[in-house]
């Protein structure tokens, strides 16, 4: 059998509600923290180890709880001189995932 490795990224705000999804569904999940890029905020980041044809099925559980939404923000100003920026909406949440194979698996 093949094995896939499931990274998912979630909003923080959403990470226990997945890792309780999968872990009521019996997989297993190594939860480290992360900051994201644009906003600098929290994330959550997910290893999940399991065979190809669960694949399908974890993504799911993931899509299920992390839910994304649009929050209003402010871009910081380049200078002091500048005028205030005005707020915009961004998407928020919900989950990146990608998954890689996984050449060899072992559990001591």
């Amino acid at each position: 059998m093949s094995m896939k490795l499931v990274i998912a990224i979630v909003h923080s705000d959403d990470a226990n509600a997945v890792l309780n999804e999968i872990s009521r569904s019996g997989y297993s999940a190594t939860k480290l923290s992360t900051t994201g890029g644009f906003m600098r905020a929290g994330n959550t980041t997910l290893l999940i180890g399991v065979e190809e044809e669960q694949v399908d099925d974890v993504i799911a559980l993931i899509g299920k709880k992390a839910h994304s939404h649009k929050q209003v923000v402010t871009s910081p100003s380049k200078s002091e001189g500048s005028v205030a920026s005005m707020p915009f909406e961004v998407k928020v949440g919900g989950a990146t995932v990608f998954v890689v194979d996984v050449d060899k698996f072992v559990k001591l």
